[in-house]
């Protein structure tokens, strides 16, 4: 990081006049400050080193200030992740800059280090990362401080150093609006969205006028219990829960075991929020899951990253879980327990989102991830299901 002029502000991340919001805690390591999504003591629990990468990669994660700069640095390390058998490492993700709500503009780290992951054994190895800079130029406001985020990549690892200004740094103004907590899948991670204000549950929460906790979580929607208490410990206003797509690819479960786990997740969501507005949302149309169950993976013979189900059609009869038979499941689920009093639980089918005429307008070229459009209308469509509430 070069030296700051005498006409600049240099603000050293972590700082009281820069809040880093949807983050549950900051880590402290020789690279700068590392934001995790999911509270530090989940880290005992985490079956592999693919929940930890995914933990760290800062969906809907954002920096906040009010200055009257024109230009505005961050100075950052980032890591940018290469998925074996296609061991080149993804091309450079956007940060964006809003400045009093309006996105202002966009930039890349273009310095940048690989983390390695294995889908197969589920491991990373990360090598080491140069500081770069993320420059943006900010409106004129004639020297009047304007409310400024700057909104992290959601899938770059991202350490923070500092934040340059050519005005002062002033702490930002409080949060007031409805906080929304989200978990679910790489779809809601953000997954082929081109910017990460274009992933549907940040385009969702900035038409709907929420404060967004996005806990999607990259192959890792699994029901897992430390992601419930995760939710349940922490304030929210809405609640909503995306599930079935990864317990397929996972081949995870069986029709037996889903229907008690996700009550046991509601459960103990509900131990925390016991009136809050709760909505299950059932997978988005998958044609390669819709009816032939998992186990999916990256097909190592496609030219580029395509995914593949070793699942067959029949195996659903034998217990095994296709996308409808998760749909109904779920729908059931909710049904009982609004039957048994709960009122403030809701069912939206993924398929309302992007369903089969989305899927023909806008294919998914992996056959598994809608692409940045679909992203996009998937946000402001649920936009009006969050509004409902």
């Amino acid at each position: 990081m070069r030296t700051a002029t005498s006409t600049e502000a240099v603000v050293p991340l972590p700082d009281a006049r820069v809040e880093v919001r949807g983050a549950a805690w900051f880590e402290p390591t020789a690279d700068g400050v590392l934001p995790h999504r999911l509270p530090a003591w989940t880290r005992a629990q985490f079956p592999d080193a693919f929940v930890a990468m995914c933990d760290e990669q800062p969906a809907g994660v954002r920096l906040r200030l009010r200055t009257a700069a024109r230009r505005l640095t961050l100075h950052v390390r980032t890591w940018r992740v290469a998925t074996l058998p296609h061991a080149e490492p993804a091309p450079p993700e956007r940060f964006e800059v809003v400045v009093d709500g309006r996105v202002a503009g966009s930039a890349v780290c273009t310095a940048a280090g690989v983390l390695t992951f294995d889908p197969g054994t589920a491991t990373t190895a990360a090598g080491p990362a140069p500081v770069g800079a993320v420059a943006f130029t900010l409106p004129d406001g004639a020297g009047t401080p304007a409310d400024v985020e700057v909104w992290l990549p959601y899938r770059e690892r991202v350490a923070l150093v500092a934040v340059v200004a050519d005005a002062p740094v002033l702490p930002p103004a409080a949060v007031d609006a409805p906080r929304w907590v989200h978990h679910g899948s790489s779809i809601s991670q953000g997954a082929n969205a081109d910017v990460p204000t274009g992933t549907w549950p940040v385009v969702a929460a900035r038409t709907a006028g929420l404060d967004l906790v996005n806990l999607g979580l990259s192959g890792n929607a699994v029901l897992d219990p430390f992601v419930a208490r995760a939710i349940r410990d922490q304030p929210a206003d809405v609640v909503s829960v995306k599930l079935g797509i990864n317990v397929v690819n996972h081949d995870a479960m069986r029709r037996r075991a889903f229907g008690p786990a996700v009550h046991g997740f509601l459960d103990t969501v509900r131990e925390g929020h016991p009136t809050t507005p709760l909505v299950v949302v059932s997978p988005v149309l998958c044609p390669l899951v819709e009816d032939v169950p998992g186990p999916t993976s990256i097909d190592p013979d496609a030219p580029d990253v395509r995914f593949r189900t070793a699942g067959r059609a029949s195996e659903v009869a034998e217990g095994k879980l296709s996308l409808r038979v998760v749909r109904e499941v779920l729908a059931a689920v909710v049904a009982a327990r609004r039957d048994a009093g709960d009122a403030a639980l809701a069912y939206v089918d993924g398929r309302t989102l992007y369903g089969d005429a989305d899927a023909a307008e806008l294919p998914t070229a992996d056959l598994l991830h809608p692409d940045a459009a679909a992203q996009r209308r998937m946000g402001e469509r649920f936009a009006a299901v969050l509004r409902a509430l």
